[in-house]
């Protein structure tokens, strides 16, 4: 009788780097399985969706028995591509995670959940067909976004598009989207947007030029049902184009050409939990191996893009495409300082920044007052005790939000009522301290009471931020009301303040921009003047009432942030950071990842670093060239983080630099053995968690 030969199979399934488990799990198959096959695997008590990775030349030096057979095989689905694996394990190593960890997180959840019969059922109902394709015609081209367009044909880039606020980005994506479609048509684009509230708009705009089911989005505000069907429509390649925000980049899309990243300088494209990936950073190693065309779009580029974008013969390895004017007859708006040292004290609203929006009230035009802090104030405070509303599971404040009298911390989510009196002295004269969105908008209506709108009506005032956009549907209707006119005086996070075509605004209003000026954050002045220049691009873009204005409330108006910002000279703010960035030696002039650790004491996770810091350093002096290698990479004594405690964790990291990126990631692999080591010591048991952040957007 003859057996049928068993296969031994390597099996990616979702373990994260710190659980020891190891890269790839070994299985048997009674048949051969292709590279990328999706499969259902025992895991201890459970059974979990894998990928099927490689396949043994021989059996895995185990016992006998100790190998598991494959539990299933979702054969109604074409393997995942070799470029796909590859991104996934370049991923992986990079951003040091496993492998398989990351493959399955950029996977639908609902798909980890389905069987073969499941999925077949799914697979029966979605079709698959590819989508009819038809292309409306556009607006016609200006000059500069016709030059543009040119240089990305005969350049294979990738590219950075440095186009001011209102110059005409968008419609430059989609004419890419075409001229790629054009030249091939079973091709397939992936066009990226930093945050969930960005995907409405273009995606309409998507549709209307290249037709509704040519277009799927994919983010996490979908419905796993949603997400999986996009995903489906994506791999099979039905999908023309796919609009996503970050998790997007991780998708499978077989006949790639293009991926534009718009508001590249959005830090929303880095992942903050589990594994850390930079999706911008990720779109470019996807372009080059997949020979796909990669475009950077922003006002405001982040300072490595721009670095990266010098001319060749200085380094360069982005050609930049420059597109300073707006569109039409529309002009850049006015940017006028306000001194508030020159105002009564504890002033919120400014007298110009009031008679400039009475100005507006009274033409029937819309203003956007910016803050970027939500609820009513950020802290309640007792003037006799010094009493404050901390929150007693993390290092922050509780903020007080107005409308339901409650206080939540929006680091742990704990919330509970306000107290009737001072926790700590009983006094009940308890007060506000700062303001939030939520306090702005009652003073707005206290000082616009009298006020009338051309058609006699009272002023209209909106707010959108975290609170207001809680429920489904909500940002959009919001945002639907401003487009439609609705709203007056809009008040907003950053939620408003980038991305959005807002067509009657003609003023903006900075209420405290000075908060990230003196900030420990080196990436805190880049990120405010990203942010204050998106913000003024909100404003003017119709060129049809008028001139436009920003107004900018600082206590340090000669500041050269807001000089730059007057000028809207971006090139002349990037120069002034880069050259203090060469000075201190920060990225881009070197590269960074963290080590963090968490444990119920910070003394706990301080010494779990320190060791590893010890361990590495003397692996340095010993092993890799002694002092020449210990000057190459520097590992800092471990810290406690800026925020130490979150819902009762205490956390610590430990910074590791240096000018070479080949020596960073050496020594990153060998942190990665020594942490897994270090974890199993007595000493060292207390510890929770802990994790690397490869070039970390927050220090």
């Amino acid at each position: 009788m003859n057996i049928p030969p068993l296969h031994w199979i390597e099996v990616a399934v979702q373990t994260p780097a710190h659980s020891g488990v190891g890269e790839l799990l070994s299985y048997r198959s009674p048949r051969a399985l292709a590279p990328g096959q999706l499969v259902r695997v025992p895991l201890g008590k459970r059974e979990v969706l894998g990928v099927v990775w490689r396949e043994r030349a021989q059996a895995p030096a185990l016992a006998e028995g100790a190998v598991r057979e494959i539990a299933g095989v979702l054969d109604g689905l074409a393997p995942l591509s070799g470029h796909w694996r590859q991104l996934m394990a370049f991923a992986a190593q990079y951003y040091q995670r496993g492998v398989g960890e990351m493959a399955l997180s950029a996977l639908p959840p609902q798909l980890r959940e389905l069987d073969a019969t499941q999925l077949a059922r799914r697979l029966k109902k979605h079709g698959g067909e590819r989508a009819a394709l038809s292309i409306a015609s556009g607006p016609a081209l200006s000059a500069q976004q016709a030059q543009a367009l040119e240089q990305i044909a005969q350049h294979p880039g990738p590219y950075l598009l440095f186009g001011n606020t209102g110059s005409g980005k968008t419609e430059l994506y989609l004419r890419a989207v075409q001229s790629v479609l054009a030249q091939d048509a079973q091709a397939q684009a992936l066009l990226l947007v930093p945050e969930i509230n960005l995907t409405p708009q273009l995606e309409a705009r998507v549709r209307e030029r290249f037709g509704a089911e040519a277009v799927v989005s994919m983010h996490s505000g979908l419905t796993p049902a949603q997400r999986l069907k996009s995903w489906l429509a994506a791999h099979t390649g039905a999908a023309h184009i796919v609009l996503g925000t970050r998790m997007a980049v991780l998708a499978s899309l077989p006949r790639l050409r293009l991926v534009v990243v718009d508001e590249e300088h959005d830090p929303s494209y880095k992942q903050q939990e589990g594994a850390r990936y930079s999706a911008r950073d990720l779109a470019l190693y996807r372009g080059q191996l997949e020979g796909a065309r990669v475009l950077l779009g922003s006002a405001t580029p982040s300072l490595e893009s721009w670095h990266h974008s010098r001319p060749a013969d200085e380094g360069g390895r982005t050609l930049r495409l420059h597109m300073p004017e707006r569109v039409g007859a529309a002009a850049l708006p006015v940017v006028r300082r306000v001194d508030m040292n020159h105002q009564p004290r504890r002033t919120v609203l400014s007298a110009p920044v009031l008679e400039a929006l009475a100005q507006r009230v009274q033409r029937g035009e819309q203003s956007l007052l910016l803050l970027n802090r939500r609820g009513y104030a950020p802290v309640l405070y007792c003037a006799d005790c010094g009493w404050k509303s901390e929150c007693r599971h993390c290092s922050a404040f509780r903020v007080f939000h107005k409308g339901d009298r409650t206080l939540r911390c929006h680091h742990c989510g704990a919330t509970e009522r306000v107290p009737r009196v001072c926790p700590g002295c009983g006094n009940a004269d308890i007060a506000p301290l700062g303001r939030g969105t939520e306090q702005l908008v009652e003073r707005l209506a206290e000082h616009l009471a009298h006020l009338r709108r051309p058609d006699g009506q009272p002023v209209r005032i909106a707010r959108i931020d975290a609170d207001t956009t809680r429920l489904k549907g909500a940002l959009e209707e919001q945002l639907d009301a401003v487009h439609r006119g609705d709203v007056d005086v809009l008040v907003g996070t950053q939620m408003v303040a980038k991305g959005h075509d807002f067509r009657r605004i003609t003023l903006v209003a900075a209420i405290e921009a000075d908060s990230a000026l003196f900030s420990s954050d080196f990436r805190a002045p880049e990120r405010l003047f990203a942010l204050l220049m998106q913000a003024a691009g909100r404003a003017g873009r119709s060129g049809e009432q008028g001139p436009s204005e920003m107004l900018v409330q600082t206590f340090h108006p000669a500041h050269p942030l807001f000089e730059a910002l007057k000028r809207h000279d971006y090139p002349a703010f990037a120069a002034s950071e880069l050259a203090e960035r060469e000075n201190a030696g920060l990225p881009p002039f070197s590269h960074q990842a963290l080590l963090r650790a968490d444990a119920r004491e910070q003394a706990t996770a301080q010494a779990f670093l320190s060791a590893a810091r010890s361990t590495v350093q003397a692996w340095l002096a010993e092993e890799e060239g002694g002092p020449e290698a210990l000057a190459e990479v520097t590992l800092y004594p471990a810290v406690p983080m800026s925020l130490q405690k979150v819902a009762d964790v205490e956390r610590a990291q430990m910074l590791i630099e240096s000018p070479s990126r080949k020596h960073l990631h050496r020594v990153l692999a060998r942190l990665h053995t020594v942490l897994h080591t270090l974890r199993g010591a007595p000493e060292h048991r207390g510890l929770i968690r802990w994790l690397v952040d490869v070039d970390p957007q927050a220090i």
